[in-house]
């Protein structure tokens, strides 16, 4: 559906302020399909990409500070998170033996099944891109990257 209808908005200031608001639209919506995939797991965005962050690095441990710098969201509070997922016994934290000041996070065994669980899922709603050709979902990630550059 076109931006016009789903916002009920007939004129735009500019092609730019159009744009704009499609992307943020766009963000919302598949922000939206996402939290109610990750609810059934009481875990947030974040979380889900603080724990893909784990094992993109595993089996080697991180940082918070590592975890912070590759956020999607870079307001997100990561220590906070660490905590929520702490809790729910998803990650695992140590003292670093070469600098004690320095602590490590890493994904437990029942962090990594439910991520396997959550990207099995992830997989099947993110069809919703499949609308697009190959093609276009490279000139999308190209156009993106282009906005921000």
């Amino acid at each position: 559906m076109r931006i016009e209808e789903e916002i009920k908005q007939k004129k735009f200031k500019s092609p730019y302020h159009k744009a704009a608001l499609n992307v943020l639209f766009t963000a919302s919506w598949i922000n939206g399909k996402n939290n109610a995939l990750l609810k059934p797991y009481s875990i947030s965005p974040q979380q889900y990409n603080v724990m893909r962050i784990l094992r993109g690095q595993h089996p080697k441990p991180v940082s918070v500070t590592m975890i912070q710098a590759r956020m999607l969201d870079k307001s997100s509070n990561a220590s906070r998170l660490v905590d929520k997922l702490l809790k729910q016994e998803l990650i695992m934290r140590a003292v670093c033996e070469n600098d004690r000041r320095q602590v490590e996070i890493s994904l437990t065994d029942k962090g990594m099944l439910i991520l396997g669980e959550i990207d099995e899922k992830m997989d099947k709603t993110e069809n919703h891109l499949a609308k697009l050709s190959p093609d276009e979902a490279m000139m999308l990630s190209y156009l993106l990257d282009k906005l921000r550059g």
